[in-house]
């Protein structure tokens, strides 16, 4: 097994096998230059905050580790392949390498909604399982002023 999904597959198993309350079976581990700069798991039902998954809490301790929000010389291990909330972290993070081990039906299979939420992005069976979401534009003539703001500021690093 590669060691760096090793890692990642360890962080999984706590919340498969020893520790079940903490969140759902997943695992990250993040490399730079051949060396682990973080491990984290799924911490959601632990911190009861739905966005703690491994890859965006290996994102926040490898973002700290490092002092940057800029991981793309960074290589992202992950238990499973990630939902839509991770990978736009990942991509976020402009990490540009990721190697996972389970797939989202795989995930799907265990009662995990991830395949689920790919579909309302591409608003497949949106009426079916996902009715009650509303996603409306509200107040664009104000909202696009801190946009503008934004746009005319110079040398902004971001």
């Amino acid at each position: 097994m590669n060691e760096f999904m090793k890692q990642a597959y360890d962080a999984s198993m706590i919340n498969a096998y020893d520790n079940f309350e903490t969140g759902g079976p997943f695992g990250a581990a993040i490399v730079k230059d051949g060396k682990v700069i973080a491990v984290a798991n799924n911490t959601v039902l632990l911190s009861h905050d739905p966005t703690a998954h491994a890859e965006i809490n290996v994102i926040r301790k490898a973002s700290s580790v490092l002092h940057t929000h800029d991981l793309s010389k960074c290589t992202l291990y992950t238990s499973c392949y990630p939902c839509p909330m991770c990978l736009g972290a990942i991509i976020w993070a402009n990490i540009k390498e990721v190697y996972y081990g389970n797939t989202k039906e795989e995930a799907a299979e265990i009662g995990f909604r991830d395949d689920d939420i790919y579909n309302v992005i591409r608003n497949v069976n949106r009426q079916k399982k996902w009715e009650h979401l509303k996603l409306e534009q509200l107040d664009h003539d104000v909202t696009i002023n801190a946009f503008k703001e934004f746009k005319k500021k110079k040398g902004k690093n971001y």
